[in-house]
């Protein structure tokens, strides 16, 4: 689907893409973006991806447990369907959809909608995820979060697993997984 892109003087869309590992703030960022925008009389349109229900079945909800709520979606296109008029449209858990997110993402911001995006950059076994790295590379914005190891207190860019499941799709809290910098993930 072709859309035409706004010409000179028309509000102008982007992306924007907060990435990190988990217990990094990504989505209490995304909540407070969106919120701003709210605050500023912004149309402004949330969404999460359907399988995501750990803390709530609609709500995007931070590990604070700050929260907003949000359209439950299964697929990326939806997104379009579902976008309207909306100046701001937020994605939390973005590495969770399909593989039509990112052009999705640049339709959205040709109609001249700020698109602001969350999601883990790294899966428990530090590999690109899901759609992130080529949301990442079309992204106007991009903010990396960072949590503290849990084993000495850096940095961590790390999301590790403390269960010995495999398979990268696995839905978790603070009971599956913690932060760990580049050093202390290769630990046991």
């Amino acid at each position: 689907m072709f859309i035409e892109p706004h010409t000179h003087g028309e509000k102008r869309g982007w992306i924007e893409v907060i990435c990190g590992s988990m217990f990094s703030g990504k989505t209490e960022e995304l909540i407070r973006r969106l919120k701003r925008a709210r605050i500023a009389n912004l149309k402004v349109e949330i969404f999460k991806p359907s399988i995501d229900i750990r803390y709530h079945e609609k709500n995007i909800v931070s590990h604070d447990e700050n929260a907003i709520p949000s359209t439950p979606v299964d697929n990326s296109q939806t997104l379009l369907l579902l976008a309207g008029d909306s100046d701001v449209i937020g994605i939390d858990e973005a590495q969770f959809f399909d593989d039509q997110l990112p052009d999705v993402c640049d339709q959205l911001a040709l109609k001249g909608i700020r698109v602001i995006l969350a999601g883990l950059d790294l899966d428990y076994s530090a590999k690109p995820f899901g759609q992130m790295p080529f949301l990442l590379a079309k992204a106007d914005y991009i903010t990396k979060l960072h949590a503290i190891c849990v084993k000495c207190g850096n940095i961590a860019n790390y999301s590790s697993r403390k269960t010995a499941l495999e398979g990268q799709l696995l839905l978790g809290e603070k009971d599956s997984y913690e932060p760990r910098c580049r050093y202390c993930r290769l630990l046991p």
